[in-house]
Order: structure tokens, then C-alpha cells, then sequence
């Protein structure tokens, strides 16, 4: 079974200094090859991997398309039976890709699944961007074991067992490649961010299950293309989290759950404003207004979505607002939100 593990850079030619000789170092199996797809850098990127890793393939892309576009043409010119896909700044550890390997071979209903993800500037700690797997509450809000919005937990071994999950992480996600290609891929349109909540989602929908797999494990840096406070990520979360719901809603939910988003996008808008962050605030409101006017391209993204669903009941939607939880409850644990 061929397995190609994928990196899209850009800009990111210290991150393939520290990084890739690790990645290397513990990836040695002659059915495993690594790609560097290049989105368009500006910096020595190209010079790096031409010095120091003349093994590793190279695909080039001629601008920076996103994340999601970026991958969706990489991925459409490898021929494997299984993608992983690999952020830049994550540190992989012995053994990494094998328990999700073997749990893929063995479970075929199983369409991708993650390890866990845990800081690499607090190794004791879970990393936002995965944690030990993600899932939603029904406002459309991701929260993951071992993260509920930005607190993250100590890993103590409390999510160490094989779990289903809602999504699994772009940071490091595996995936079967016919299934990525069957099922669209990443949405080209949400650029960067929720893309792949939004795959997830579509193929949760459709049959398949999520799994993290806790036996591997990887160090992520998170942040590298941009701050978790960037004006420009809480943009790209607010209006791509928007667009996730339209899509993938049943009919009966989208309505209320849009309306209350309404007044919760503008709740957050005013939060932002207040605790010093104006740009930010500016960035949920633009973030609203381009929804909108992108929702006319995405009745028929809709419209497919609700013609192939045939679960119309996930359990990893949760049913209770992790959002009223946090903040007026005070659950900031996994194992809180879950009860």
C-alpha cells in the first residue's frame, strides 16, 4: 500500500530546516514517500529542499492558492492509496505513522483519522489545531478532547484509547486518497482555515467514521502561517465557519441555528472590541458580510450535500453549546462538555 505524505510550504524554509530531517529520520518505509508542495514561496524555500533534501519530490505550484486549493491540486498529482497530510511546523516522533496505518488497513469504514497533536512549546500539553480529536457542538462551534476553546488540557494519558471523533485535523491528517478524490476534497473556497471540519463533515454525513488514534503521536508549533489573534484568521474562521454550516445543516437546523449565530457572531464582535482588539472586530463583521455575499455559490455545494447524506444522525454533534458552557458554566475540559 502506497502512502505519500504531503507538505504544503510556503514561505516556511525554517520550518523545513528544523523539521523535515526529523520527519525523514523516522519515515523509512520504501512504501512512504514525502512531498514538498510549494505554494508559491517568496523566500529560500526551493533552495532548502534543493540543498538538504534532494529525496524528497517536489510539486510546484505557481501562487499561493490556501491551504485548501493548494493541497487539492498536490494531492490530484500523486498516485497512493493513502494521503497524509502534514503541516510544515510539526514535529513527527518514532512511530508516528504506523498505528494509523494499520488502523485504516483493518478498519475499511474508517476514512481518515489523526494522532494526537500536543504543543511543541509544552510538550506536556495539547496543541489547539487537534488536540485528541475534534468535534462540534450544534451551533457549529469545534472544540476537541484535550482543548475546549482556547484553554488547552495536560495530557496525562486521560484520551489515550482509540476514539471516533467529528474531524480530524489538517495538521496531520490521514486519509484514504479515493476516498479525498470521491468525495471533493478539500471546498477551494474557504481558502485557509475549517476546510477540513468541513470534509469531515461530508463524509460523517455520508457513512464514514473519523478516528483518532492516540498511540501516534506528533509535536505541533500551530500559528506559523498566521497568529492565532491575526485579524486575518479570525476573519477566515468566522466567515468559514458560516459557510460550513450552510453547507452541511439539515434543513429543519439551519434556519434557528443561523439566526442564533447572528446574534452570537455580533456578541463576539463586541467581546473583541472591548477586551482591546478593534481589528479583530472588524474582521467578524466583514467576515459576515462576505458570507453572504458568497452564498448564492454555494446553493448547489449545499444542494449535493443534502442529496448524498444518508446519516442524519451524528453522535459527535454535540447537542449542548460549548460556547454557554465556558462561559457560564465554566467547563473548560473535555470530559466537562461531554457529560
Amino acid at each position: 500500500m502506497k502512502t505519500a505524505i504531503v507538505i504544503l510550504n510556503w514561505n516556511g524554509a525554517h520550518y523545513l530546516q528544523q523539521f523535515l530531517p526529523v520527519l525523514r529520520e523516522y519515515t523509512n518505509s520504501p512504501d512512504v514517500d514525502i512531498y514538498v508542495a510549494d505554494n508559491g514561496s517568496t523566500d529560500h524555500s526551493l533552495r532548502v529542499l534543493g540543498k538538504f533534501f534532494s529525496d524528497v519530490k517536489i510539486i510546484m505550484l505557481h501562487r499561493n492558492y490556501g491551504f485548501a486549493e493548494g493541497y487539492n491540486r498536490a494531492l490530484s498529482q500523486i498516485e497512493a492509496d493513502y494521503f497524509v497530510i502534514l503541516n510544515s511546523d510539526v514535529e513527527v516522533t518514532t512511530g508516528w505513522l504506523e498505528p494509523m496505518l494499520q488502523y485504516l488497513q483493518q478498519s475499511p469504514d474508517v476514512a481518515a483519522c489523526q494522532p494526537k497533536i500536543l504543543s511543541y512549546h509544552n510538550r506536556t500539553r495539547f496543541e489547539h489545531a487537534g488536540a485528541a480529536g475534534g468535534f462540534i457542538d450544534f451551533l457549529g462551534y469545534p472544540f476537541c478532547r484535550g482543548r475546549i476553546l482556547a484553554v488547552t488540557e495536560e495530557d496525562y494519558g486521560q484520551y489515550d484509547e482509540a476514539c471516533d471523533v467529528f474531524w480530524a485535523t489538517g495538521a496531520c491528517l490521514v486519509i484514504r486518497a479515493d476516498v479525498f478524490e470521491n468525495e471533493g476534497g478539500f471546498d477551494d473556497d474557504f481558502f485557509a482555515h475549517m476546510e477540513e471540519i468541513d470534509l469531515c463533515w461530508r463524509l460523517k454525513s455520508r457513512g464514514y467514521r473519523i478516528v483518532c488514534i492516540p498511540q501516534s503521536k506528533v509535536y505541533h508549533v500551530g500559528g506559523g502561517t498566521l497568529h492565532v489573534e491575526h485579524p486575518r484568521k479570525t476573519y477566515l474562521n468566522f466567515r468559514n465557519n458560516l459557510l460550513l454550516l450552510y453547507k452541511n445543516l439539515s434543513p429543519k437546523q439551519l434556519f434557528p441555528v443561523l439566526f442564533l449565530r447572528f446574534f452570537m457572531d455580533y456578541l463576539a464582535a463586541f467581546q473583541l472590541f472591548i477586551t482591546g482588539k478593534p481589528q479583530n472586530a472588524k474582521a467578524v463583521f466583514q467576515a459576515r458580510k462576505d458570507y453572504r455575499k458568497m452564498l448564492p455559490s454555494f446553493k448547489s455545494k449545499r444542494k449535493e450535500n443534502r442529496q448524498k447524506t444518508t446519516q442524519t444522525y451524528i453522535p459527535e454533534i454535540a447537542k449542548k453549546s460549548v460556547i454557554l458552557n465556558y462561559y457560564l458554566l465554566g467547563r473548560k475540559t473535555f470530559k466537562a462538555n461531554s457529560g
